[in-house]
């Protein structure tokens, strides 16, 4: 009787083993692993250049239950790669929002910083884009952490924007961070090409303008006086 007993235990705990464990793992699924799998799929995509089943993807991702990713960097890599994935999609408004909403998350976080500061770039906002690269930059040396990428991604911004002297400073603090840096030499070299020109400008709308003075003192100014003076003589006849 008694071992009769402790078979029907077992195969009670055998058959509340087989229903239980389903049910956990699927709990866990719900729980983080299917955004993680969603996004690992995304980056997959991404990496092979199907950028928009890789937003997808990602859509898929955030919109399963994140808790659990949510304390690791994966929710924050979600943000990162679908706002990097839009941005090649040329969807660079979509692009900001998305780096928006990863930083309302994750407000130091460079990565997402630089991604904004990418599509702003793109979308010609190059002040913003400035201003985004500079919080990047500013976050991750907080941290100690070296952030070349930054420094050469805001040059480029500065360049565009007209400022090809700070461009030349970014460049040549990436250089650096990072010696022999090919973006930050090429960009470094366009700077300065860009500096060079408008020291030429310059010089010339000064020069233009001492021509205009010079020639203003030497012909119109005598002419105005001959003037002047022919009046005073017309009026001393008068009298």
């Amino acid at each position: 009787m008694k071992f009769g007993r402790i078979l029907s235990v077992l195969a009670i705990l055998v058959m509340i083993a087989c229903v239980v464990q389903p049910v956990l793992a699927d709990t866990e699924f719900d729980n983080g692993s299917a955004a993680s799998a969603y996004y690992n799929r995304g980056s997959m995509a991404a990496s092979s250049g199907q950028f928009d089943a890789a937003v997808e993807l990602f859509n898929l991702a955030l919109t399963s239950n994140t808790s659990l990713v949510a304390k690791s960097d994966t929710l924050q890599y979600i943000y990162n790669d679908k706002s990097a994935a839009l941005t090649d999609l040329g969807r660079y408004e979509d692009a900001v929002t998305t780096a928006d909403q990863g930083l309302a998350l994750f407000k130091k976080a460079p990565g997402l910083w630089n991604n904004k500061g990418y599509a702003l770039y793109k979308l010609g906002k190059y002040d913003d884009a400035v201003s985004a690269y500079k919080m990047a930059i500013s976050i991750a040396e907080a941290s100690n952490t070296s952030y070349p990428k930054g420094y050469i991604n805001m040059g480029i911004a500065l360049n565009a924007a007209g400022k090809p002297y700070d461009a030349i400073t970014a460049f040549n603090k990436a250089l650096e961070l990072d010696p022999g840096n090919s973006a930050a030499t090429a960009g470094l070299t366009e700077a300065q090409s860009a500096a060079m020109k408008t020291n030429i400008v310059l010089a010339v709308i000064v020069i233009i303008a001492l021509g205009l003075v010079i020639w203003y003192v030497k012909f119109r100014k005598p002419a105005d006086s001959k003037a002047t003076s022919g009046k005073k003589d017309r009026k001393s006849k008068k009298e």
